[in-house]
């Protein structure tokens, strides 16, 4: 049989109980978050956030390292020869003459070195249709070079002059034809402007040995291959 002892036998003996430990020094839940540490992440978060605001968002990066640059393209050269012809009506005062050019040289080979020939023949009306009669007194051709940069020194100046007086004579059904030929150009050209003046002289009166002189000009571009 176990014998109690009273408190003061305990005391007596010389045993001191623990003492009681006081709730302020008693460790947090650990579901619980001090002040400060709460702050601390706050302040952490912040911080963070500020940072990234400052920069390109990753996305926003990754669109403009893909984003394609573009790429000049030469703006294609125009040529009045592409499709092998063409036709023109030029009008100067009563005269309507009608042109057409071409050339028996293929466009691949209108080089830079290559003599190159334009050929035209031309017929005219003349209004009113009484009788005068129309004469080409000269006609004349003459080549400017040129890239995009501008036009380069120009060729010598072809021309046809009539050979009989007071011209030939070119209206409709008849007709004059000629062929004259563009020479070689700078390397660096890129298209010729090959630019045309026709001298006309047409009767006062039907029966006049007096004439009028009209002059008319056309210009073609012809693009040059490599």
């Amino acid at each position: 049989m176990i014998a109690l002892r009273p408190r003061s036998a305990a005391l007596a003996a010389g045993h001191t109980p623990a003492p009681a430990t006081p709730a302020a020094a008693r460790p947090a839940p650990r579901h619980a978050r001090t002040p400060t540490r709460a702050l601390a992440l706050a302040a952490g978060l912040a911080l963070t956030l500020g940072v990234a605001g400052c920069g390109t968002a990753p996305w926003d990066e990754a669109a403009a390292s893909g984003t394609p640059t573009s790429t000049a393209v030469p703006t294609p050269v125009p040529n009045d020869l592409s499709g092998g012809a063409t036709q023109r009506t030029l009008t100067a005062g009563a005269i309507t003459a009608t042109v057409d050019y071409w050339s028996t040289l293929a466009m691949d080979k209108w080089t830079a070195t290559a003599i190159k020939p334009v050929s035209i023949s031309m017929t005219t009306t003349v209004t009113p249709d009484d009788g005068h009669k129309v004469y080409l007194q000269r006609a004349q051709m003459q080549a400017v070079p040129a890239n995009a940069g501008g036009s380069l020194p120009a060729l010598d100046i072809q021309a046809d002059n009539a050979t009989v007086a007071p011209g030939y004579l070119v209206l409709d059904p008849y007709s004059y034809s000629q062929t004259f030929n563009v020479g070689p150009v700078p390397a660096e050209a890129t298209y010729v402007t090959l630019q045309f003046t026709y001298d006309f002289l047409v009767q006062t009166t039907p029966t006049s040995t007096e004439y009028a002189k009209q002059t008319v000009t056309d210009t073609l571009t012809v693009a040059l291959s490599d």
